[in-house]
């Protein structure tokens, strides 16, 4: 279950919307079991309709060429918080430690922050793919981890 925890924290760092907003469809079809925990919130219409929402803009805004770096300071600190809760819900789920699963959820997220970004920039300027396709790419990679992560 740890290792679930530290891959959602990944995903995170890839983008830092698609895995809070996974989790929360993961909860609100039961596919996790919330209840009864503080992070139960995550599986209400509403957690789902606003982390979707931010995903599906985030997932566009990655594309625009004044979207700051991941690993910039504001967007890596928001992909430490959404791995550490995605983390958490992943451990909640399953009665583990909320803790553990948050802290491992936020490392996952700086370490998917700092591999993804440097993986994109390597394919960029190395194979001179086109940046659109890199992070289309990147976007399949994320959501299908998540989905995986998420209904194991």
């Amino acid at each position: 279950m740890f290792l679930l925890a530290l891959g959602i924290g990944i995903v995170a760092g890839l983008r830092s919307l698609t895995a809070p907003a996974v989790v929360a469809w993961g909860a609100h079809l039961s596919w996790l079991n919330l209840h009864g925990s503080p992070l139960a919130f995550m599986g209400s219409t509403t957690a789902v309709a606003i982390f979707s929402l931010f995903a599906l803009g985030e997932l566009v805004a990655d594309k625009l060429p004044m979207i700051p770096k991941r690993t910039s300071p504001g967007p890596l600190i928001v992909r430490i918080i959404t791995g550490g809760l995605c983390g958490a819900c992943l451990c909640a789920a399953v009665g583990k430690s909320l803790l553990a699963g948050a802290l491992l959820g936020g490392i996952g997220g700086i370490v998917g922050a700092f591999v993804g970004y440097s993986v994109r920039r390597r394919l960029l300027n190395n194979f001179g793919i086109k940046d659109l396709v890199v992070a289309v790419c990147e976007d399949v990679i994320a959501i299908s981890l998540a989905l995986c992560l998420v209904s194991r």
